[in-house]
């Protein structure tokens, strides 16, 4: 009987994907605005709240949804997401967002994490439709089931930061109401035992970037002359697909763990494949 295949999977990630909270971080600068530019009226390209005191973009979900509140197509905000998800894709999902980098640093704390099945991540295009389309065009912004208004982000991003900002100047600091609060007690916990607990089941933005995994210019191939179906980049993939055939899948946000797998390459459009790691010298 032939001796099964050793998987081919190298000891540590790549220089590159261990750095990835330090890319996340520099990207965090970018979307940060200390300079009070508040470019507003300029549609982001990741999962920001505008409201954020610190907001330099409009979040582009926002944007969607005001627009589709007024019954106006944003076609430069369209035009945004579809050049930058032609590009990347789900790369932004896994290494510009500020809202995605803030929920890995919680998931290094060392608590048993709980894995969904993945066809739960489609949850996303139900909040895309529903929240972010549907009601704001029938019921408008007022309405209780309108994006912002059940948004973590924007219960993290801008109303904590707001209600501290009022206590500092003596205010009631009584801004969030009681769902707001809801709301963020929810997301804090389930950060800890949940990975990208939004990202991976409610977000609309990776929702939209998701769908560009299968056409944009960078992307992930697993090689099949490499692969010995080991199954080890399961067990790496923290958004529990399985990489081997399921890298154009639209919940894979690219943090590139798999990629410690010999058979899975970082590849463009333009033929030129990007090493995950370099090659031992000889």
């Amino acid at each position: 009987m032939a001796a099964m295949a050793e998987p081919r999977i190298r000891p540590k990630p790549s220089r590159f994907v261990r750095g990835r909270l330090w890319i996340q971080a520099a990207f965090l600068l970018v979307w940060l605005d200390p300079l009070a530019l508040r470019l507003h009226t300029v549609c982001g390209s990741v999962y920001h709240c505008y409201a954020c005191p610190l907001a330099l973009f409009a979040c582009p979900v926002g944007v969607l949804a005001n627009f589709s509140a007024l019954h106006v197509v944003p076609f430069i905000a369209i035009g945004t997401l579809l050049v930058v998800g032609g590009v990347v894709g789900g790369f932004v999902c896994g290494w510009a967002c500020p809202f995605g980098f803030l929920q890995d640093l919680v998931a290094k704390v060392p608590v048993p994490k709980v894995r969904l099945p993945s066809w739960t991540g489609y949850l996303r295009y139900a909040v895309l439709a529903g929240l972010v389309i549907a009601v704001p065009y029938f019921f408008g912004e007022a309405h209780p089931l309108f994006i912002c208004r059940v948004c973590p982000a924007g219960a993290v991003e801008a109303g904590v930061p707001n209600l501290v900002r009022e206590a500092a100047a003596g205010g009631s600091a009584a801004g969030m109401s009681a769902l707001k609060w809801t709301i963020l007690v929810l997301f804090a916990v389930a950060m800890f035992v949940k990975f990208r607990p939004w990202c991976s089941l409610f977000c609309p933005l990776g929702a939209i970037f998701g769908v560009f995994n299968r056409f944009s210019a960078v992307f992930l191939r697993a090689n099949p002359k490499k692969c010995v179906q080991c199954g080890a980049c399961r067990k790496m993939c923290p958004v529990n697909l399985a990489p081997e055939r399921q890298l154009a899948d639209p919940l894979c946000i690219r943090c590139m763990e798999c990629t410690r797998c010999e058979a899975i390459e970082v590849k463009t459009a333009f033929g030129r494949t990007e090493r995950a790691d370099p090659a031992p010298a000889e």
